[in-house]
């Protein structure tokens, strides 16, 4: 039986010593750059500015959460401290090229929903305010969605009990809804709408008599209007009649404009005539002005003839008184 021996003859691998010290150095490299890649992913080599957030419970809060701001996140949480005072120091590492969305009015908030880990937010309401500056500290608002829902169930449980108190038997609801289904009875009956708003029969009847005369005097209204229409045509037709007696072809319109036009005439003539009037009274005024101027010569003259009687008058008294025996004492005069 011949002995089987396993081949040793293999030539060795020529520098296997470097080639391994060569592959060890390549990973030690390629798990440098990995870690380095990730350490600048992760922002380690980014300059930073820190933000303090005070909070009273930082329950869910862990390092390494984003702080977003309107969905994107601007920072992480660094660390997590507990303040002299008790309450929570959330350390939050903000890069410095998003710092810019962060003012002094911002507000910061946590919110907490029903399912996952709480949520760190960033609201800056007024872009035009100063800039957080480094290291500022700010207030973290909570918001639990479960104390929501705990405030939501104690209402909702208030407000069925106030609809089985409200719907229970012998409640305000209940006989409301009672006496509507009256009224509702009452509406279907004979008296209808009018026995729901009245009631008592008596008061119904009153407001049926008193229906029954407003009809009637209603009709008395319509023939009183027929009649009005009738006398209103009578009317008319006398209106038209007028019309044609007075502003007809043969009315006295017509009549009285003939008559104007022939008074028209006749002021006319009494015009010439009245000028020549007025012509003769001129004259009549020219022969009064030579009347006057004449009486006013006659007047001196009569003055100097009643003088001259007057000498005549003495002169025959003078004559009578010196001749006694004469008998005859008139003077005749020429």
């Amino acid at each position: 039986m011949a002995d089987i021996r396993p081949e040793n003859d293999a030539p060795p691998v020529a520098h296997l010593d470097l080639k391994a010290r060569l592959m060890f150095g390549l990973v030690l490299l390629l798990i440098g750059a990995a870690t380095a890649y990730v350490l600048y992913a992760r922002g380690a080599f980014e300059r930073t500015q820190t933000l303090i957030l005070i909070a009273d419970n930082a329950e869910g809060v862990v390092p390494g959460m984003d702080l977003t701001f309107a969905g994107f996140p601007i920072g992480r949480v660094d660390r997590i401290e507990l303040s002299d005072a008790g309450n929570a120091r959330i350390v939050v590492d903000v890069a410095l090229k998003d710092a810019r969305w962060l003012r002094k009015s911002s507000v910061f908030t946590m919110e907490t929903g029903l399912v996952g880990a709480p949520k760190l937010r960033a609201y800056s309401g007024i872009l035009t305010d100063p800039p957080l500056e480094d290291g500022a500290q700010r207030d973290l608002l909570a918001g639990d969605a479960m104390s929501e829902v705990q405030k939501l169930l104690a209402s909702v449980r208030d407000l069925v009990s106030n609809l089985t108190r409200m719907t229970a038997a012998g409640s305000a609801l209940s006989s409301t809804f009672d006496e509507l289904h009256a009224a509702t009875v009452r509406l279907n009956g004979p008296r209808g709408a009018l026995g729901v708003l009245l009631g008592d029969k008596a008061e119904s009847r009153k407001i049926m008599s008193t229906l029954d005369h407003a009809n009637q005097m209603i009709k008395r209204i319509d023939g009183l209007a027929q009649k009005a229409d009738k006398l209103t045509g009578r009317l008319d037709s006398m209106t038209a009649k007028a019309d044609g007696q007075v502003f007809g072809s043969e009315g006295l319109v017509k009549e009285a404009r003939a008559t104007v036009i022939q008074l028209n005439g006749l002021l006319g003539e009494a015009r010439a005539s009245l000028k020549r009037v007025d012509a003769i009274l001129l004259d009549a005024q020219a022969i009064a002005g030579n009347a006057r101027a004449a009486t006013v010569d006659l007047g001196a003259l009569r003055s100097e003839v009643d003088a001259s009687l007057r000498k005549v008058e003495q002169l025959v008294n003078e004559v009578n008184r010196k001749w006694p025996f004469a008998r005859d004492t008139k003077i005749k005069l020429p």
